[in-house]
């Protein structure tokens, strides 16, 4: 019995302490799953410049990467203005003291990039002792989080972004999967996480691609690995078309058109469907626009006509990615309008505008779903039929980064500051 006994309490322990672990941590870019969801009991409902602020500690140079966090530490990517450097800072969580702050990698000409965006962009993805950090065409490292060496770079996986870096990398299996799809031969390409080596490469089909004008192939987006009936598919949502890799091999398995570019919006996986957006549509004697697709994953080949299950175009965001709560999907406009739609079917459940235009994407926390706008303005609503706001709170600093939640605490990036609200 008491041999049984000490078994039954380290496992006990062991879950625990994984529990633990898993809302410790905020690993990559919208959560450790990707999904918009912080994996916290509690978060911070009521802040400002004066009240609930733990730590706020200045930032070097200027970017709009999330913040990742694993253990004790916080860790950023930031780069100059200009695109001349490019930093990475790490920051203790607890005090908010600054334990690294590194120039990895220059740049004498840098190429230019939107006004609106900056030279670090993508967020960064961690795990144990490692850290992994991506400028697009400016380079890709890996950082041991303890001794804070570079244990690997590439320089040479170039893209001509047209308007800056966006993409942020993630991590699967043995690989770093980064995507550098600019105006010629846009490719995804996964990378060996020990050692930086390429495992595969895939470019995106030239007898499609070549055709159009440049600037209709950039592409912005974050992908997601998904399980559909064993298969383990990279949902790619580049400019022109939608692609499901085979993870493991880079190869095609299915492919859906849209015929436009700039995507931004991280893909969704829920309920047996894909949530892929389009990016920006021109269409003659009507505003640009952008539209949500429903995606049933299991087919082969174009599935343009066979698996596309609704399309939603009306007030579809752009850049902020949705979240999805109990079958329903909440999305944040760039320009304010927050809408909720029946996920499976896309029909609408209500529409609220709030104040200000939006680059950072929701987050479900604790129970509420945080919206915060570019001026530094956060929404808090829950979640369900009908519009219910719970709070209202404002730092008036420039906000482009999703916060990350971990415990009861939320991190907040702004143009200058680095925030620890509770």
């Amino acid at each position: 019995m008491n041999s049984k006994l000490s078994i039954l309490i380290f496992l006990l322990t062991f879950v625990v302490a994984a529990c633990q672990n898993k809302t410790a941590n905020w690993t990559h870019f919208r959560g450790s799953n990707m999904d918009g969801h912080a994996e916290v009991e509690k978060a911070p409902l009521h802040w400002s410049e004066a009240d609930n602020v733990v730590w706020k500690v200045a930032v070097k140079g200027q970017g709009w990467s999330s913040p990742v966090v694993f253990g004790n530490q916080i860790w950023l990517t930031s780069a100059e203005e200009d695109g001349t450097q490019f930093y990475v800072c790490c920051y203790n969580l607890d005090s908010g003291e600054l334990l690294l702050e590194k120039t990895l990698f220059t740049a004498e000409e840098p190429q230019r990039i939107h006004s609106t965006n900056s030279y670090a962009t993508p967020t960064p993805c961690i795990e144990q002792g490692k850290v992994y950090v991506h400028y697009g065409t400016f380079g890709t490292a890996c950082i041991d989080t303890k001794s804070f060496d570079v244990l690997w770079k590439r320089e040479d996986l170039k893209c001509d972004h047209m308007q800056g870096p966006a993409s942020s990398p993630i991590l699967y299996k043995n690989m770093l999967i980064v995507h550098l799809e600019g105006t010629k031969d846009p490719y995804v390409v996964a990378l060996d996480r020990n050692t930086g080596e390429t495992i595969w490469k895939s470019v995106r089909p030239k007898e499609i691609y070549d055709p159009l004008e440049p600037v209709y192939r950039k592409s912005y987006q974050t992908p997601i690995v998904i399980n559909v009936n064993g298969k383990e598919l990279l949902i790619s949502n580049s400019a022109y078309m939608c692609f499901a890799h085979d993870v493991n091999t880079g190869e095609v398995i299915w492919t859906i058109t849209y015929g436009f570019d700039s995507t931004v919006s991280q893909p969704l996986y829920w309920n047996g469907l894909v949530f892929v957006n389009s990016g920006w549509i021109f269409e003659d004697n009507k505003p640009y626009f952008t539209r949500q697709y429903a995606i049933d994953p299991t087919g082969t080949g174009d599935v343009t006509e066979t698996h596309v299950k609704w399309m939603y175009e009306d007030e579809v965001p752009q850049i902020p990615t949705p979240v999805i709560v109990d079958g329903k999907m909440y999305m944040a406009h760039d320009r304010g309008m927050v809408t909720c739609l029946e996920t499976m079917t896309g029909n609408p459940v209500w529409k609220e505008e709030l104040k200000g235009n939006f680059n950072a994407s929701p987050i479900y926390a604790a129970g509420n779903i945080y919206f915060m706008s570019v001026k530094g303005e956060c929404t808090i609503i829950k979640p369900g039929d009908t519009f219910q706001k719970v709070a209202e709170n404002d730092l008036d600093e420039i906000v482009k980064a999703t916060p990350a939640f971990v415990g009861d605490k939320m991190i907040i990036r702004s143009d200058k500051n680095l925030y620890l609200i509770k």
